[in-house]
């Protein structure tokens, strides 16, 4: 029951109050559907259509977010180093 509550509490919070990562990707898979089906009447291969849809995708999402947030992410190099820490960095 944890999963599915888990779930449904996403869902319901996604609805109400999506953050802003949230809105970011919703954006791009609704630009990926749009380029998928744009590209669906151009005579091209399923494997490039949908490579060409997921790059567009990408794009949809950094837009997105730069328009969000006012900054690229992870923050531009004039970012303060106590404010982003990178985790992988050891």
């Amino acid at each position: 029951m944890g999963f599915f509550s888990d779930i449904k509490e996403d869902v319901i919070g996604f609805v109400r109050d999506p953050t802003d990562e949230q809105k970011a990707l919703f954006v791009a898979v609704v630009v990926m559907a749009v380029a998928d089906r744009a590209l669906w009447w151009v005579d091209f291969p399923f494997v490039v259509r949908t490579t060409a849809a997921v790059g567009v995708g990408f794009i949809g999402l950094f837009v997105a977010s730069y328009l969000i947030t006012g900054q690229f992410v992870p923050p531009d190099g004039d970012a303060d180093e106590d404010e982003y820490v990178d985790e992988m960095d050891p």
